[in-house]
């Protein structure tokens, strides 16, 4: 699979639910263009296990992501429909009630496959479509910078929840790069030591 990071995030115009209470026809990423950064994440399923123990991690840290200047946007295989009766789920239920980023509906598949996330596949045996697997999205998320431009990937299987915290450590080394134009080591956090993308740069930084 090739990577996105470093092109263009693929364009997009879908159903979403916003504010959990609104059904929305023609979301897309390029209302956020050259205003602000987004992280697009995908999940597999509604109404399942792991999905809304990361949805309402993110929600939980949904003011870290604002305070940064990134909007937050989930997507699934579901339709706008599953999205919206979650959302009126209490979280006692298993819903997410209370959950106000957008949630987009790719109930193509259309999106999870230019991204590259789409598990399962299709194949044409004689002129017969077969399916493979279940055409649901695994867990990815994409940092994409104010430019459009993907900097950031990740893809988990079904079973392997992510760690927000992570998104927004990477969110600040992106953003300390594009500020003072030094790179960011190892485990590093806001406020740490970076280094000018030199050799005397790694030489001071080891000192």
């Amino acid at each position: 699979m090739q990577t996105l990071v470093g092109e263009k995030a693929p364009k997009f115009s879908a159903t979403a639910v916003v504010d959990g209470c609104s059904i929305v026809q023609s979301f897309s990423l390029e209302q956020f263009l050259g205003k602000r950064y987004v992280a697009l994440f995908f999940y597999p399923k509604d109404f399942t296990f792991v999905c809304p123990t990361e949805i309402w991690a993110f929600q939980e840290k949904l003011q870290e992501f604002e305070r940064r200047n990134v909007a937050l946007i989930g997507c699934s295989t579901d339709s706008e429909f599953s999205h919206f009766t979650w959302l009126e789920t209490p979280r006692e239920r298993g819903g997410i009630q209370g959950v106000t980023f957008p949630i987009i509906s790719d109930i193509n598949k259309t999106i999870a496959n230019e991204y590259g996330v789409l598990a399962g596949c299709t194949e044409d045996d004689d002129g017969v479509t077969k399916i493979t697997g279940e055409l649901v999205a695994y867990r990815g998320l994409f940092l994409i910078d104010k430019s459009g431009i993907v900097q950031h990937c990740v893809i988990n299987n079904m079973p392997l929840g992510r760690n927000v915290d992570e998104v927004l450590r990477i969110v600040d080394a992106l953003q300390h790069f594009e500020k003072f134009g030094e790179v960011c080591p190892a485990n590093w956090h806001s406020g740490q030591k970076s280094m000018k993308p030199t050799r005397d740069g790694l030489k001071e930084f080891f000192k």
